[in-house]
């Protein structure tokens, strides 16, 4: 890790996105040996991506990169964690709150990387789709703002009481050094677990608001639906049938039975064009809305398309991502 010129931080506000080209402070963090941790600099603005224009603020705590190393240098080291923890102990100059803005991101990727594993990262996957899937489009209720968490004994959300203890572990950690919403951290988690097992690199915007209150129910859409069903849904969030096809993958990971629990790949799309959908008599694979998807035209295109290229579906994987986790929230402002 290398420090030059830290300034003195002012509290304000700022924005991210990873592909930006904002003003840059002159910190660099190096972690386990690779690759560069990017503060953006307060108040600079961004105009490489839309998702930039809006600026954001967290208790006067900048918004900061989430910056991912490549896949095959993902090593959790709590070391990594406590050396930026107690890093406004060693700098004179800097006190907690700046230290804070200073590495918001990073302490947030970090103590999430400390509870997590290959094992547990279906689960938290499917953590960010609960809470961001109970967007509506027509009147902007639900959506991507931490509610999960008072809406785990619902049916629909069995066994989402594990990934979330999980990130409360994580939470508590985070917290010590600076607050971070739910919202923001199953966000950030979400990202994380793909990355972890094999999956494309996410940067995930920061400055989420909680909610205080659950989600309205029966908002998720039920994995017994057909295909008419299936995609009227997912149009009232907001989501294309390409959106809805390529998070659909997600289902690689976990254990619905398509290839590996642990990796994040294209079998998903493999499997539905190699194999008919299971019946009674044999061991299920997937849901019903898994191969329902397969009974319908345009959504067998999209199936074609990603059981092909794996690139494809890693980058349209991302942007769906992004979308989904910038649904329906609630955003600090200046």
């Amino acid at each position: 890790m290398e420090l030059a010129n830290v300034p003195n931080l002012a509290s304000s506000s700022s924005f991210f996105f990873s592909s930006c080209t904002c003003r840059v402070l002159c910190y660099r963090g190096r972690r386990t040996g690779t690759g560069a941790i990017t503060v953006f600099a307060a108040g600079s603005r961004c105009s490489a991506d839309s998702a930039c224009s809006e600026l954001i603020e967290q208790q006067n705590v900048d918004p900061l990169s989430v910056a991912s190393s490549p896949a095959n240098t993902h090593r959790y080291r709590r070391r990594d964690f406590a050396a930026v923890a107690l890093l406004p102990f060693l700098l004179p100059n800097v006190d907690m709150a700046s230290a804070a803005e200073l590495y918001d991101g990073s302490i947030i990727q970090n103590g999430v990387r400390n509870v997590l594993t290959k094992v547990k990262a279906a689960g938290v996957l499917r953590l960010v789709f609960h809470d961001a899937g109970t967007f509506d489009v027509g009147d902007k209720s639900g959506g991507m703002n931490g509610s999960i968490i008072y809406e785990v004994d619902r049916p629909e959300n069995t066994g989402l009481s594990k990934p979330l203890k999980i990130l409360r572990k994580a939470k508590e950690g985070i917290d010590q050094v600076q607050q971070v919403s739910w919202a923001d951290l199953i966000a950030v988690a979400g990202a994380e677990a793909v990355a972890l097992c094999g999956g494309p690199e996410i940067p995930v915007r920061l400055g989420r608001l909680d909610s205080r209150t659950a989600d309205p129910a029966g908002k998720l859409p039920e994995e017994t639906l057909d295909i008419v069903a299936l995609k009227t849904s997912f149009s009232k969030k907001g989501f294309s049938v390409q959106e809805m096809v390529v998070l659909s993958g997600a289902h690689t990971i976990g254990g619905k039975g398509f290839g590996n629990p642990n990796g994040f790949d294209n079998t998903y799309f493999k499997i539905l064009l190699e194999k008919p959908q299971p019946t009674s008599s044999g061991m299920p694979i997937g849901l019903p809305t898994d191969w329902a998807l397969t009974k319908d035209d345009e959504c067998l295109r999209w199936i074609n398309i990603y059981a092909e290229d794996q690139d494809k579906f890693f980058a349209d994987f991302r942007d769906a991502y992004t979308k989904l986790v910038n649904s329906g929230a609630s955003w600090r402002t200046a």
